[in-house]
């Protein structure tokens, strides 16, 4: 029996997903080929290319609005320095909720000069800051919707005539918003999408060729543009795979259902949380919470060894929470079933009787 999964990453995939990405790496297409030993040029694997970026503007409600979508490498590492690159000519807007918020700052850095706008920085990043202004003479604002790590999740976004850019590497495809409003996302597939090796890209192609400096072409999205996300060989196998989940979401009903099924998780699992006099959640204000990824403690460790005894015996995996938080993290992404988080839920009970 399969385990509950709650890895932060890389993420749970759809069983369907599972089972059909298998069957391609033996014979794809019927080609009695493996997906990943065919030509990334042949028509077999560009239309899967062409399907994936037709699906992600879909599923964000991009499409026909002069947005184009990109499969890359190098994780949203390489985009923390793809972005600055692109886009900063004299100044750059940051707001620092997290780890990976903190290394994009370190990143853009390199190229010019950084505003940081707001920080949860000198409180473990356990909230989201609020009433921030953005100068206007910023060539761009840059955020980080989810926090994996800490388990804060942006509720609102600002509204502002300066470039928006959003790292949703963590809760892409999880919730309705009017993404239209951003200019540039960009996420780490293997977060909530795929398995890692991709890195899907939107942006808006009027907010490109502005900047004077010289950017090397495996580094500039209108190069990537104008070859179809086809610059250089692709990561064919996560492309694939990213491909499947989206159109595994579009047959249980897009964006808008999986949001509700998300909600349903995160409120089980919270619930819990605060109801459960055992366990502490991490994050100051509920409004913060992430809805992806929770984090909790025990506010007695002495009950360690048996609240982990008891988890891993229920068939759960990979519920400890990042060293810099201590405690749990129960990720929660979009292939995750409701069931998955009741065992959770079931598990603290039961500690909670023993207790």
């Amino acid at each position: 029996m399969k385990k509950h999964n709650f890895s932060a990453g890389p993420c749970i995939l759809p069983q369907p997903v599972l089972q059909k990405a298998a069957s391609a790496i033996s014979n794809f297409n019927g080609l009695n080929l493996s997906l990943i030993e065919i030509s990334h040029r042949s028509k077999d694997f560009v239309d899967v290319m062409e399907n994936a970026r037709t699906l992600a503007l879909e599923h964000l409600g991009l499409q026909n609005k002069g947005y184009k979508a990109l499969f890359l490498q190098g994780g949203a590492s390489l985009e923390f320095l793809m972005v600055a690159y692109n886009l900063l000519e004299k100044k750059g807007a940051y707001l620092n909720t997290g780890t990976w918020a903190d290394k994009s700052i370190k990143e853009a850095k390199l190229l010019g000069d950084i505003d940081i706008v707001a920080s949860s920085k000198e409180s473990n990043f356990n909230y989201i800051p609020k009433g921030y202004s953005i100068p206007s003479d910023a060539d761009y604002f840059h955020c980080t919707s989810n926090n994996t790590i800490f388990g804060t999740q942006m509720q609102s976004f600002p509204d502002t005539d300066v470039t928006l850019v959003c790292d949703m590497s963590s809760d892409i495809f999880s919730r309705v918003m009017d993404f239209s409003k951003f200019d540039l996302i960009y996420a780490g597939a293997q977060k909530n999408m795929g398995p890692a090796g991709t890195t899907l890209v939107v942006v808006k192609e009027e907010v490109l060729g502005k900047v004077s400096r010289t950017i090397p072409s495996m580094l500039d999205y209108k190069v990537h543009i104008s070859k179809d996300s086809m610059f250089n060989t692709p990561s064919v196998f996560p492309v694939y795979v990213s491909m499947l989940t989206l159109e595994w979401l579009k047959e249980i009903g897009g964006v808008s259902e999986i949001e509700k099924i998300n909600n349903a998780k995160a409120n089980l699992l919270y619930s819990e949380i605060d109801r459960n006099a055992l366990f502490n959640g991490f994050v100051t204000n509920n409004e913060d919470r992430s809805k992806m990824n929770a984090t909790f403690t025990l506010a007695d460790d002495s009950l360690k060894d048996s609240f982990d005894a008891m988890w891993k015996s229920a068939g759960i995996n990979g519920l400890n929470g990042h060293r810099s938080v201590g405690g749990y993290r129960a990720s929660m992404y979009n292939a995750l079933p409701l069931e998955s988080v009741q065992v959770l839920v079931d598990v603290m009970k039961e500690l909670g009787r023993k207790g």
